[in-house]
């Protein structure tokens, strides 16, 4: 018990090898359930909105702290440490990582570690959550599974050197708790100071953290999942990723999947005017106050594969192959 309760506070104790294949079936699982008893918690805790009634504040919170949230993962610990499409300075980084490891998505180095693992076997059996076992597998079945919960460090060695990094990574649940209770407190306060709000600290923290954290969680993992079962396919990769414009919407950008995966480099996902990308835009307003730089362009060669790909709009997709778009 003391080394799980350890394990919960400090993600690094008892730190094991990564296995790198992943289970031939989802019946092959090693869910360890005491250790993912918070996860459980978290979404059980969502029924208590019955009790604790709705005010258009609460609401309001929960909106904006999942979209500040979910910039932080899109943008810092997707596009910055798991891309690094663009710089910014250590400042910055360490408050947007910090934003991002409330969002309960565990720490920064163990997101980006296992996402840049995604992209080096994408939809085979090393990938940490392959479409190939199916939805459920690659929305939440991976992550329970007892052998991806360590940090794979070996993918991440240029981001160890910062300790603070290291620290958020460790300590990613305390970091959860402590926002958790700062917002109750928050309810409380304004419970006094300002009762046209009509909240307090159980309402605020229903909506404002448990529910906003449980549809921030899973609009993430829906890239992992649904961007690899619907939508369209503008380019020809080895992977089954999708473009789709409704999680490009609950993600500010992150649905245009198929995009990515083509070619990963780059700070926009939405490749053209249309295809909404809120994380672009937004670090695009950040570099003209100067808070990030650098941020990395679409190569022309790319265009040219799409436009390429649109030209031939008679052609069976199953025809064309990657190098054609080089």
């Amino acid at each position: 018990m003391f080394k799980f309760f350890l394990r919960w506070m400090d993600s690094w104790s008892g730190d094991v090898k990564t296995q790198t294949v992943q289970p031939d079936s989802p019946k092959d699982l090693n869910i360890q359930w005491l250790r993912i008893l918070p996860f459980i918690v978290l979404h059980l805790a969502c029924f208590a909105v019955f009790w604790v009634g709705v005010s258009k504040f609460a609401v309001m919170f929960m909106l904006g702290f999942y979209l500040i949230r979910m910039f932080a993962i899109t943008a810092f610990f997707h596009r910055y440490l798991s891309h690094k499409t663009f710089q910014t300075s250590r400042a910055v980084q360490f408050v947007f990582t910090l934003i991002g490891t409330m969002s309960a998505q565990r720490g920064p180095l163990w997101w980006a570690a296992h996402h840049r693992y995604h992209h080096r076997f994408t939809d085979t059996e090393q990938d940490p959550h392959s479409s190939t076992h199916g939805f459920w597998y690659s929305h939440v079945g991976w992550f329970l599974n007892d052998q991806n919960f360590t940090i794979r460090k070996e993918v991440v060695k240029d981001w160890l050197k910062y300790p603070e990094l290291i620290w958020l990574d460790r300590f990613s649940l305390p970091v959860v708790l402590v926002t958790a209770a700062a917002i109750y407190g928050l309810g409380e306060w304004l419970a006094v100071a300002y009762p046209q709000f009509s909240t307090s600290g159980p309402q605020l923290l229903v909506w404002g953290f448990i529910i906003s954290t449980v549809l921030l969680i899973h609009a993430t993992l829906c890239i992992n999942s649904l961007a690899h079962v619907y939508g369209s396919r503008d380019f020809d990769t080895k992977d089954q990723s999708r473009n789709n414009f409704l999680l490009s919407i609950i993600t500010l950008g992150e649905g245009w999947h198929n995009n990515h995966h083509y070619y990963a480099g780059s700070t926009r996902q939405g490749f053209y005017w249309w295809q909404i990308d809120v994380t672009y835009y937004l670090l695009k307003v950040m570099s003209w106050m100067g808070l990030v730089w650098g941020l990395k362009p679409i190569p022309a060669r790319v265009y040219a594969a799409s436009h390429r790909k649109a030209s031939s709009i008679y052609i069976h997709p199953k025809k064309f192959k990657k190098e054609d778009f080089s």
